[in-house]
């Protein structure tokens, strides 16, 4: 489950304990049967906040996360080549890449039957929509180095017993399957 909010990649300790202690909860199959689990805005963040420098320690900063209905955009600034893993990347897209950035991710998510689909719908990089090889490129040399099972528009199975997973305005519902 870590790995869904961590695609919105992007507060208080007390939040973050709740949100923690959630999703234990939905790893270790401790949630009942057909209860729906929630997870607020707050605690998205708080999560994000406490949880990405673990993952990436470095070149991520200010992350914040945004809901809409079925929809998310995660914002934050980035320093690319400080966040790369392994191998020097071509002289010309580490020239393009260095230095801190503005970054916008906004992906659109469908679940149901135990299965989900995320879509990327737009990334912005200083105001530049990036598409095309240069999306591509991003997605296969600073994604998934870190997520190398991630599955974007493909769809795939949610796990951990869940039925659905519904993004809303006010946070994240998770309903777990009967």
């Amino acid at each position: 489950m870590r790995w869904l909010l961590t695609l919105w990649i992007l507060c208080a300790p007390a939040l973050f304990a709740d949100a923690a202690a959630k999703l234990d909860m939905l790893e270790k199959g401790q949630a009942k049967p057909g209860s729906v689990v929630t997870f607020s805005i707050q605690e998205i963040n708080a999560w994000a906040v406490t949880a990405i420098p673990g993952i990436v320690p470095q070149g991520i900063r200010n992350e914040k996360v945004t809901l809409g209905v079925d929809s998310g955009t995660a914002y934050a600034l980035m320093d690319f080549l400080k966040m790369r893993q392994g191998g020097d990347l071509p002289w010309m897209m580490s020239k393009l890449l260095d230095g801190e950035r503005p970054v916008t991710i906004s992906i659109h998510l469908q679940s149901g039957g135990g299965k989900c689909v995320v879509d990327l719908t737009r990334v912005e990089i200083s105001g530049v929509v990036a598409t095309g090889t240069v999306l591509d490129v991003l997605i296969k040399t600073f994604f998934l180095p870190l997520y190398p099972t991630a599955k974007i528009g493909e769809r795939f199975e949610i796990g951990y017993n869940i039925d659905r997973i519904d993004l809303r305005p006010t946070g994240v519902r998770v309903t777990l399957k009967r």
